[in-house]
């Protein structure tokens, strides 16, 4: 997986046209100038559009026809989750609307007061899923990599005002799983997603889509070592400014839980996920890659 590095594309430039329109004129007109930005990444994107076709024909068995065309959804769908993500977390538009499934499961956990993981993916939202979570009483700390562009982070700071969760960044010395440890100590949630890692993290291999591949160990080992209970969580776009908020059941984890269990658990629920909304699964590269 060298192809992703950890940042999101974009300009500067880029965003301060968006948050322009979002300010002045909603949602809408943004999506409308996605339309131009997101052709020009079905014929220009050559790194990542085979990878997604690819996806499309072999793992979901589509056409390839239909293929390219939902290729072209996807990179709209994708632009749309930026817009609506800073919609959202700075309150520029009331338009975009959540619904929850699931909401006891949080409930659930949070008033266990024994702290937790909520892992999940670059799948439909991850933004306001994160955002969502600030309504559930209790301190959310979210696991980052700081590798945006500087120039980006720095401007969509000054819109949003900042995250309103707690960021605990992803570190070389390692120094963010003490962060952790002493957030589960607090008891303390700890989202994450589990489906990227970075050239040189340890991983770990489960069956996905009938094929093995490959997984950042570290979110599953923090599980397994902290025993701390466990769930899912998903943010997915299912109208034109509708989201579904999922959280699945608790899990728990038992002297006989092995790290595979808690890796196979994932990656089938993300499979599941993923077959239902494949335009919303965003991992642009070749996901199956020894």
């Amino acid at each position: 997986m060298a192809e992703w590095e950890g940042k999101s594309r974009g300009t500067p430039l880029g965003y301060r046209i968006f948050v322009f329109i979002l300010s002045n004129f909603g949602v809408y007109p943004a999506y409308l100038l996605l339309t131009f930005v997101a052709i020009y990444y079905v014929f220009f994107s050559s790194k990542t559009t085979p990878h997604i076709i690819s996806f499309y024909t072999k793992r979901i068995g589509w056409s390839k026809l239909k293929a390219w065309w939902k290729l072209y959804v996807t990179y709209h769908l994708i632009g749309q989750t930026l817009i609506d993500r800073v919609a959202v977390t700075a309150g520029l538009s009331k338009q975009i609307k959540t619904a929850l499934q699931g909401n006891e499961n949080i409930k659930e956990l949070v008033k266990r007061n024994q702290g937790g993981i909520l892992l999940s993916s670059h799948f439909g939202n991850w933004g306001i899923a994160a955002h969502r979570l600030m309504n559930y009483g209790s301190d959310v700390n979210v696991l980052v990599y700081d590798t945006e562009h500087e120039q980006i982070k720095q401007y969509l700071s000054g819109v949003t005002g900042g995250i309103k969760f707690k960021a605990i960044v992803i570190k070389n010395d390692l120094s963010h799983i003490y962060e952790i440890g002493e957030a589960l100590q607090r008891n303390e949630v700890i989202c994450m997603t589990a489906d990227r890692y970075l050239p040189g993290n340890r991983t770990v291999s489960a069956k996905f889509f009938n094929e093995e591949a490959l997984f950042p160990a570290g979110p599953f080992q923090l599980i397994k070592s902290f025993k701390v209970p466990y769930t899912f969580v998903y943010g997915v776009k299912t109208g034109l400014t509708q989201y579904d908020f999922f959280a699945k059941p608790i899990r728990e984890v038992t002297p006989k839980t092995t790290l595979q269990d808690i890796v196979n658990d994932y990656a089938q629920d993300l499979e599941g996920m993923a077959k239902k909304y494949p335009e919303q699964w965003f991992n642009y590269f070749d996901f199956w890659k020894k």
